[in-house]
């Protein structure tokens, strides 16, 4: 016969023990997967496929943003993408509407489009950002790689803030036109087509966007960053309420005139593509030897996207623009050159006479 040996009143504790902790561990991670789960059902609606130019040197063209009104409003960054006359803007359940872009920051890289529908599930941004830090559990969603073209669902990433920092980045030989706070995520984040998607909590509370490819200037890696919606918020709003109209003048009478044409491109060493249509793009043709132009770097085929604060949408819109100046003025100017936001500043050259 066999003795069995009974086991202490201290082995049976620890027993219970540690099934206790294998249940309430396995209780736990069953709560954060259905946290997941309803965060992920709630935000995926608010997420929309952009798809627009590309195609030419390799630009993809199609690229992710989200609802930030009942009425159609959608935050995505600015990137060639847009520089057609309209997007197409796929919503979760596969409707698809044509998207106008209403307003930009270049130096946020941010770009506010419009659909005409209303009704639609979206970020109140009114709402207050949580507050996280390095080690919260973050969602990254977007349509990276084109995933979705339809009512498929766009992607999802799980993360962890691994920093907060302050962004110091480029694409090839160029800075990236934002210089300011960022998360940066500890996950795959920032690939083609996921530049614009959002950063979550882990409950869906709206953290930031997400940011184009770029490297890190002094470690000279791919970065996976989100731009936080605090920064971004006031900009956004001011483009929804229409404050980043084109500048206008009133004459004698009292009425709403264009600006008066003081100056052309040509005067900052600029000579356009030949305005042949109504819309016909401000691409630059060639650069004047000598000029002021030349000597801060402009080339032929850069696109002119902005003076000042004031999107660019045709070679008529920059001629006005331009045309606004005043002797002495100091202006900005941001091209698009490849895939990348390129920004020159030039003096405006005093004359005798205005033409």
């Amino acid at each position: 016969m066999i003795a069995r040996k009974v086991p202490s009143r201290m082995t049976r504790l620890l027993k219970s023990l540690l099934c206790g902790m294998v249940v309430a561990t396995t209780i736990a991670m069953d709560a954060r997967a259905q946290s997941s789960a309803e965060a992920i059902a709630a935000v995926s609606p608010k997420v929309v496929k952009i798809f627009g130019a590309g195609g030419r040197k390799n630009l993809y063209g199609y690229g992710s943003g989200f609802l930030v009104s009942a009425e159609g409003h959608i935050v995505t960054v600015w990137s060639h993408i847009l520089d057609g006359d309209s997007v197409t803007v796929v919503l979760h359940d596969g409707q698809r509407y044509e998207g106008r872009v209403v307003g930009a920051e270049p130096t946020l890289d941010l770009a506010v489009l419009k659909i005409e529908t209303e009704g639609l599930p979206f970020f109140d941004l009114t709402q207050p950002t949580p507050t996280v830090g390095p080690g919260a559990r973050v969602l990254a969603f977007s349509n990276v790689f084109k995933v979705a073209t339809g009512d498929e669902p766009v992607s999802v990433v799980h993360g962890v803030i691994a920093a907060q920092t302050t962004l110091s980045a480029r694409r090839g030989v160029f800075d990236a036109p934002y210089n300011g706070p960022v998360y940066v995520v500890d996950a795959v984040t920032n690939n083609s087509g996921a530049a614009g998607g959002v950063l979550t909590t882990r409950t869906g509370q709206l953290l930031g966007m997400l940011g184009k490819e770029l490297k890190n200037n002094t470690t000279h890696t791919w970065l996976n960053y989100v731009v936080p919606i605090s920064q971004l918020q006031t900009a956004i709003t001011e483009i929804q309420t229409g404050k980043f109209a084109p500048r206008k003048t009133e004459d004698d009478e009292g009425s709403i005139t264009s600006a008066p044409r003081r100056y052309s491109p040509r005067d900052f060493g600029i000579v356009m593509v030949p305005d042949v249509v109504t819309k016909t793009p401000a691409y630059v043709d060639r650069v004047i030897p000598g000029s002021a132009a030349a000597e801060a770097g402009v080339m032929p085929d850069d696109l002119i996207l902005f003076v000042g604060e004031q999107l660019v949408a045709s070679y008529r819109a920059l001629r006005d623009e331009l045309g606004a100046l005043e002797s002495g003025d100091r202006v900005k100017i941001v091209v698009r050159r490849g895939d990348q936001l390129v920004t020159f500043e030039f003096t405006a050259p005093r004359k005798e006479t205005e033409p």
